[in-house]
């Protein structure tokens, strides 16, 4: 770990090339510690290489057994909480803020999913689901192309509040789920999804990748006439979010998919290159046209076989 990065999680989700289930850090958890979790990781392992058709991301859903999280955890999680909503009432997205509110995340303890959907499905359809760490790729895809978020429900120790090297509630839910209250952010990450799952071009997969990485994960979004933090990699990092806004060594480009997709990312150090965002509306209008453009690639590869 690069020192300097010392209070941002490098974990990544399957779209950036964490395409396995972790087996070690996270079923050592009490809270998904079960033959339950077991089954759900052999299920997603097992389904790593299906077609689309033959996905069943129900059978990689675990239940949030809430009663089993500790002092400690609600802990973390309020503690954590309050530092990063600290800076980010003023420099994250209002988008993400007013999420937040809409699907009442609290600072008194860590938050209970069927709670959270009761407020975000009746808004965009959205639906967070716990799952036992990290899943593969596909399978992850298959679950944002029918608008649920695949879940993780662990929570960092004490000891490691700064730094993870894997993905837990906080991130998860806290830094990615207030976004999807948002119908224009929510038809992106549907329709990403989408696209992700239809692929098989490893190039289109490399460009969906960083697509991934540089919106969802490390966005920046023009409101009220000043930069502000939307992706979750900015949003759960106090060191990284403000070396995003504010350091001169941040190359801050306008938005542009095509030129998204062809900048290679760095995960182990702060990020030199950032996109900003005009609108969510920008977002989901590139996505739609590069989808389509996918889709039409996969119907000439199909013609021509």
């Amino acid at each position: 770990m690069n020192p300097k990065s010392g209070s941002h999680r490098r974990d990544t989700h399957p779209a950036m090339g964490s395409t396995e289930m972790s087996g070690t850090g996270a079923l050592q958890s009490a809270v998904i510690a079960s033959d339950e979790a077991r089954r759900a990781l052999e299920a997603a392992n097992a389904q790593a290489e299906y077609p689309a058709e033959r996905l069943d991301i129900d059978a990689m859903k675990i239940a949030q057994h809430w009663d089993r999280y500790t002092a400690e955890d609600h802990e973390v999680w309020r503690t954590i909480f309050d530092k990063r909503m600290a800076q980010l009432e003023h420099s994250g997205s209002r988008v993400f803020l007013r999420g937040a509110e809409a699907i009442a995340l609290s600072r008194d303890e860590v938050p209970r999913l069927g709670e959270v959907n009761a407020l975000l499905t009746p808004m965009t359809g959205w639906s967070s689901h716990a799952v036992p760490g990290y899943i593969p790729a596909r399978c992850f895809f298959a679950f944002l192309a029918k608008r649920q978020f695949p879940t993780t429900i662990t929570v960092r120790p004490k000891s490691q509040m700064d730094y993870l090297p894997e993905p837990d509630i906080i991130h998860d839910v806290f830094g990615h789920v207030p976004l999807h209250t948002d119908p224009s952010f929510a038809e992106f990450l549907q329709i990403y999804g989408q696209a992700a799952l239809t692929t098989d071009d490893p190039v289109h997969t490399e460009r969906l990748a960083r697509l991934f990485w540089f919106t969802v994960e490390f966005g920046l979004i023009h409101e009220d006439g000043r930069l502000k933090l939307y992706g979750s990699g900015l949003i759960s990092s106090e060191g990284e979010g403000h070396h995003a806004l504010v350091s001169p060594e941040v190359d801050r480009r306008p938005f542009d998919l095509e030129r998204v997709c062809d900048t290679a990312f760095e995960i182990h150090h702060y990020q030199p290159i950032l996109y900003v965002l005009d609108s969510f509306e920008q977002l989901a209008d590139a996505m739609n046209r590069y989808a389509k453009k996918l889709l039409e690639l996969r119907r000439v590869r199909k013609v021509a076989a």
